[in-house]
């Protein structure tokens, strides 16, 4: 159900809200700077202003409504009407608007939250801090590492191992942990304690008639060698997502980090489990370290923890690594470490009802009940000319775009393919993601069996658009259409189906 305010939204009182909100549109072009935005494009674009949420469901200021496919930014687990969530953060807000977690401050509902964490974690996980964001945990997890080797007689343990195409966040530390060049080239900065392990990716960078084992196999004997490269004795701890998110849900291959977990062990190195995505049901299980079996020394949350109703993180840590904490705060006399809304009440009031509804209503059960057919309509997906390498678990899921599935060759990077299709999605009331020329999708944990089909629907809807706007370059002119005996009259009906239309040249002509 809406939440009250947009019940009473109604008539005449709507269509002042509508015209509010598209000068909303002028004054955000005006005075807003995006994050990870064309901000040329956006120039000259009407910004799509949401109005407000209900269900898996947005609607812009227009009345436009949206099936979001993507929880926003992976986050909006329990959808955008959840009425415990906003009651649950005014009670907090009327009682303690805020407090800071300094000097052993605390307040009841972190308390609460923080023993609620360790409960659902894995067992060896005894200790949470609380950050604002994914970015702030990940970058805490990478200082509590270096805290850890310092004072357990491993100073020169610095050097962070990533993986190429993995996400970690947008701070300074953080881009550079993400393995993504184009994010490195923007910021201008060099870390050399980070190092970069192979992509591990099965389709795209497997050899000719190798299995996934022995892909797997071979990504940890190159680990091993990285290692060794970089001697042992330098290297902190590794970082990785259960399933890559932002690198376009990259699956792991068949015992890939049942081979990479003993190797961190041999040498010492912390293995960081970044389930910034993951956490909180999204694979079918409370973590995705349960799904694949991993045994983290550090484990970071963020996004489903509160199901972005309000910002909060937490960085998760084994006893040992806390002892160590433990020991450099006897020796400083302060764990040096902190921001000013670490712990925020009003989060962890809203964390702590989250995790109370995933509890009730079983959330983690129903995502396992419709994840079977929200990966089968995702596997229907290869029977397209263009689309390969369909892939998921749980309720989120990836795809590619390729000009020649027997071939694997892309689109020229110029064509923009994803783009074409994430914007035909949006024509078409859906929002999904394009990473490149890989889309992925990852709807609210509540999706209802109906609102999957209702999903896929319109997903190939935009793909059939997509397709034939990619087709068209093959199709010069309407006259060459008709010397391949295929007549005008017939492309003009197969492109209205797609609610397409033909300019002069037989161009079909869809905003994209």
């Amino acid at each position: 159900m809406p939440i009250p305010y947009f019940d009473a939204v109604k008539s005449e009182n709507r269509n002042v809200l509508k015209d509010s909100l598209r000068h909303f549109s002028e004054l955000d072009r005006a005075y807003h700077l995006h994050s990870f935005t064309d901000l040329k494009q956006h120039e000259s674009e009407e910004a799509i202003v949401i109005e407000y949420g209900n269900g898996i469901y947005l609607v812009d200021s227009k009345g436009r409504k949206y099936l979001d496919a993507m929880s926003s930014l992976w986050c909006a687990t329990l959808g955008y009407s959840e009425p415990r969530l906003v009651e649950a953060a005014k009670r907090q807000m009327e009682s303690l608007p805020y407090s800071h977690t300094f000097r052993g401050r605390s307040s009841e509902k972190l308390a609460l939250l923080a023993e609620k964490l360790i409960a659902l974690s894995p067992p060896q996980l005894t200790k949470a801090y609380f950050a604002g964001s994914g970015s702030e945990a990940n970058e805490s997890a990478i200082k509590i590492a270096w805290t850890y080797h310092k004072f357990t007689g491993n100073p020169r343990k610095r050097k962070i191992i990533s993986r190429f195409n993995g996400y970690h966040g947008s701070a300074i530390f953080s881009t550079h942990l993400s393995g993504m060049p184009a994010m490195h080239e923007f910021s201008g900065a060099r870390f050399p304690e980070i190092i970069y392990a192979d992509f591990p990716n099965y389709f795209t960078e497997a050899r000719h008639g190798e299995s996934e084992s022995e892909f797997a196999a071979r990504l940890a004997n190159q680990l091993e060698r990285l290692i060794a490269e970089n001697d042992p004795e330098t290297i902190a701890a590794f970082i990785a997502e259960p399933i890559m998110g932002v690198g376009g849900v990259i699956v792991p291959p068949n015992a890939y980090f049942e081979k990479i977990q003993p190797i961190l062990r041999k040498h010492g190195i912390l293995f960081i489990v970044d389930e910034i995505i993951c956490g909180f049901g999204r694979t079918g299980e409370m973590f995705g370290s349960i799904t694949f079996n991993l045994k983290p020394d550090i484990l970071t949350v963020a996004k489903g923890m509160s199901s972005a109703y309000f910002p909060i993180s937490a960085t998760l840590v084994t006893d040992p690594i806390y002892l160590a904490l433990v020991e450099s705060s006897a020796q400083k006399g302060v764990f040096s470490h902190g921001f000013t809304y670490s712990g925020h009440p009003v989060g962890a009031a809203v964390a702590l009802e989250t995790l109370a509804i995933l509890e009730e209503r079983e959330i983690v059960r129903h995502v396992k009940t419709v994840s079977k057919p929200f990966q089968q309509a995702v596997r229907q997906l290869d029977e397209y000319d263009h689309v390969t390498n369909t892939r998921g678990v749980g309720l989120m899921a990836g795809f590619d775009l390729v000009q020649n599935k027997r071939t694997r060759a892309n689109f020229p990077p110029e064509l923009g393919a994803g783009a074409i299709l994430m914007n035909s999605a949006e024509k078409n009331g859906l929002f999904v993601r394009a990473i490149g020329d890989a889309v992925v999708i990852a709807p609210p944990l509540i999706i209802a069996e109906e609102e999957i089909d209702e999903l896929f629907d319109r997903l190939r809807w935009a793909i059939e658009q997509t397709q034939i706007l990619l087709s068209w370059r093959a199709r010069p002119s309407v006259s060459t259409m008709v010397q391949t005996r295929q007549t005008t009259s017939d492309f003009v009906a197969r492109t209205a189906k797609f609610n397409c239309w033909i300019d002069r040249d037989g161009r079909p002509a869809v905003p994209i």
